[in-house]
């Protein structure tokens, strides 16, 4: 663990680490939507928390997003959790994601990334959250 997220985790007790994104591309990309103030929402795979109970995000708690180097890039905090099926996700849901204008684009980008990280299923079960920005480290 780097110097700086030992401080972090002094500073946010309990904060979980994770990375966005499948790619240092992809990563970068998503850092840069929360940073912008588009991107107030991620999800992930239900069936991915099931072996990582400690990895499922908490409603309140603040998290690290890592940079894909493992070094701290921002603080969140979590604001809300929904369960969905993908197929049920809404526009509103999509476009909290900041990363498609529109509900069918959100649908092609997901489905490609569930497809490449253990499957996609229309009826899959997402981890919905919704989170807000508490602290931009790419100054720290």
């Amino acid at each position: 663990m780097t110097d700086d997220m030992e401080d972090l985790q002094v500073t946010y007790p309990g904060a979980g680490t994770f990375m966005f994104g499948d790619s240092a591309e992809l990563s970068a990309r998503l850092i840069a939507l929360v940073r912008a103030g588009k991107k107030r929402a991620t999800c992930g795979a239900l069936s991915e928390f099931e072996g990582e109970p400690e990895a499922m995000p908490k409603l309140g708690r603040t998290d690290i997003a890592a940079n894909w180097d493992g070094t701290p890039a921002l603080v969140i905090r979590t604001t809300r959790l929904d369960k969905v099926r993908f197929c049920d996700v809404t526009e509103d849901m999509a476009r909290a994601e900041g990363e498609n204008d529109t509900l069918e684009g959100w649908r092609a980008g997901h489905q490609a990334y569930f497809a490449r990280n253990g499957g996609f299923d229309p009826e899959m079960v997402l981890l919905f959250e919704h989170f807000e920005l508490v602290e931009d480290l790419a100054d720290r």
